[in-house]
């Protein structure tokens, strides 16, 4: 049974199909690629496997479990988790607190033990901040963890955002236009850190990307929509070569990718 598997999504926003018979299917480990040009419904996709959207049709089973209808905090706790094309940090607050309000999400503190101050809300609140300063130990934010949010680079925000995803411990990391806004270094910076979290973390990954230097670098296979359909899926050389996706994108950028 594949982990991540979408059959015939649809939905339609008045008379206009947004995503028409949208089916794809991810084992563990696997790191896939979702392109398409501005408009195509990629990101449309992306809202109904997190319950953003609710589909007028199709399946989505997470790990077996159908999960269309649930809310995106239930699909989360199940195992999927997303980052956002425009960064959606907690800005007015520490680098740290933004990945300890993530952790929340996996405390085992009742209602009871946090209003009285039990014994194990203290275990629980040191296991949070632990496990929150060992994550940004790991994405190079150690150093910046009481600085606020938006006082960060951009590309410093862009690894906060997906450490904080990180944090709700995902089966399945959907990353939505992570290289949006990056100069060519970061860029590169990202690729490097996408392939990583992709072993360290031995995680599944659906991307949305329009740098197709980004997504022709780190993914093993790529799904291509055009007006909500898709049109190619396949390796990277091969979509690279698709006259279909070619003419999608009018000319020349994804076969010099």
């Amino acid at each position: 049974m594949a982990l991540l598997e979408i059959e015939d999504l649809a939905i339609n926003f008045g008379g206009l199909k947004a995503v028409s018979g949208f089916s794809m299917s991810l084992e563990k480990g696997d790191l896939r690629g979702l392109i398409g040009p501005n408009g195509a419904g990629k990101t449309t996709v992306f809202n109904m496997l997190t319950g953003v959207y609710r589909p007028d049709a199709g399946r989505v089973l997470l790990n077996g479990k159908d999960i269309i209808g649930l809310k995106p905090h239930q699909i989360t706790a199940l195992g999927m988790s997303r980052t956002f094309q425009n960064i959606r940090l907690f800005k007015g607050l520490s680098v740290l607190d933004n990945v300890r309000i993530a952790l929340n999400l996996t405390a085992s503190c009742g209602v009871v033990e946090s209003v009285f101050r039990f014994p194990k809300y203290y275990s629980e609140e040191k296991r949070i901040t632990d496990k929150a300063e060992e994550l940004l130990d790991l994405f190079k934010l150690g150093d910046r963890k009481n600085a606020l949010a938006s006082s960060l680079p951009y590309g410093e925000q862009r690894r906060l955002e997906i450490a904080r995803a990180l944090a709700t411990s995902p089966k399945v990391l959907l990353l939505d236009e992570p290289a949006a806004g990056m100069n060519p270094q970061e860029s590169q910076e990202l690729m490097g850190l996408i392939e990583w979290i992709n072993k360290e973390f031995d995680l599944t990954i659906l991307l949305i990307e329009h740098h197709m230097e980004v997504v022709m670098g780190v993914c093993r296979r790529i799904q291509v929509l055009d007006y909500g359909v898709t049109i190619a899926d396949g390796a990277p050389d091969q979509i690279k070569r698709d006259p279909k996706v070619i003419e999608a994108y009018l000319g020349e950028e994804v076969r010099d990718a």
